[in-house]
C-alpha cells in the first residue's frame, strides 16, 4: 500500500511516500533544495503562440528536489542538489550524513552532485556512490568535466557503476537491482547516462525520475518538448514519452527532481499527451 502525507518538520521538506508491501518497505521523503521562478526560454522548438498559451506571464515555477529513502536496511539519498538545504532537511528528519550508506545519482549535472563533497572531502563519509557507467564515462573521461571529477574523487573505490536497463511492457523484469528493491531504468538523452530509479515493495512501485522533465506545465501535455539542458533533445523526448507511457499504463506513482510541490503524483493520458495528478 502506498500512503502519502505532508511532512511538516521543515518548510523545505515535502511529502512522504511509504511503500509498505512485503517483503521490505520504504519511506521516501522529498527534500526541497530550492524554489525559484524559471523562464520558458529554455524550451526548444516551442512557438511564441504556445509559450503565450502555457506561460501567460512569461514564467513558470521551478524547483530542485532530492529524495531520502529509508528501508530494507539502507538509508539512501537520491541526488544531492547543490549541497545546501539537503543537510538541514535531513537533520530535521533525524538523519545525519554519516547515516547515509548509499547515494544514487540520476546524472552528473551540478544541481544533482553539488552535495557530494566540499573542499575535497566527502560529505557522506560512509556512503557508496552509484551511477550509470555511461554517465561516469561521459563526464569524467569523455567530457573531462572538472566538477564531475571533483565530486567523485573523495569516494575513490566507493564509486560503483551499473548499466541501466530499458523499461517496457515487462516492467522491472531484467532491470539491474542496485540495492534491494531499487532498480535502474535507462532514460538517456538529458545526459548520456541519465537514470530513473524504480522502487518496488510487495508489488507497489514508485519511479524517481530525475530530470525526465523540467517544465511540467508544458512537458506533460507536450512531451516532445525538450530543453536546452538536454545533451540529446530527441533522445530525451523519446525517453520521456516511453516512461510517461509506462507510468500511465501501469498506474505507477512518480517523483521528480524538477516537479513542483508536492512533486509526487500519478500520470494520466490526456489527448495526445499526459497530465500530472497529485493528491490522495
Amino acid at each position: 500500500m502506498i500512503k502519502k502525507k505532508v511532512c511538516a518538520a521543515a518548510i523545505l521538506l515535502g511529502v512522504i511516500f511509504a511503500l509498505t508491501g512485503a517483503p521490505g518497505a520504504f519511506e521516501v521523503n522529498m527534500l526541497v533544495e530550492t524554489r525559484s521562478v524559471g523562464r520558458p526560454s529554455i524550451l526548444l522548438g516551442v512557438s511564441p503562440a504556445r509559450l503565450a498559451e502555457y506561460f501567460p506571464d512569461g514564467t513558470y515555477q521551478s524547483e530542485v528536489n532530492t529524495f531520502l529513502i529509508r528501508g530494507n536496511g539502507h538509508t539512501v539519498v537520491v541526488d544531492t542538489g547543490f549541497g545546501g538545504a539537503i543537510f538541514e532537511n535531513m537533520r530535521q528528519l533525524g538523519v545525519k550524513p554519516e547515516d547515509v550508506d548509499a547515494v544514487l545519482l540520476t546524472h552528473m549535472h551540478g544541481d544533482h552532485i553539488g552535495g557530494l563533497q566540499k573542499d575535497g572531502k566527502s560529505l557522506f563519509p560512509r556512503a557508496k556512490v552509484y551511477l550509470a557507467k555511461q554517465e561516469r564515462d561521459y563526464w569524467v573521461d569523455t567530457a573531462a568535466n572538472a566538477g564531475a571529477r571533483a565530486a567523485l574523487a573523495p569516494y575513490g573505490a566507493k564509486v560503483e557503476t551499473f548499466l541501466p536497463g530499458g523499461i517496457g511492457t515487462q516492467g522491472s523484469q531484467g532491470l539491474p537491482e542496485i540495492l534491494p528493491g531499487i532498480r535502474a531504468v535507462a532514460a538517456f538523452g538529458h545526459t548520456p547516462g541519465h537514470t530513473v530509479f524504480l522502487l518496488e515493495s510487495g508489488g507497489e512501485k514508485l519511479l524517481i525520475w530525475g530530470d525526465l522533465m523540467h517544465v511540467q506545465g508544458i512537458q506533460f501535455p507536450l512531451p516532445d518538448t525538450s530543453v536546452s539542458y538536454d545533451t540529446d533533445p530527441i533522445a530525451a523526448a523519446a525517453s520521456r514519452k516511453q516512461i510517461l507511457d509506462y507510468a500511465a499504463r501501469n498506474k505507477v506513482p512518480v517523483a521528480g527532481m524538477h516537479l513542483t510541490y508536492p512533486a509526487l503524483g500519478r500520470v494520466e493520458a490526456a489527448g495526445a499527451g499526459y497530465r500530472f495528478v497529485t493528491g490522495e
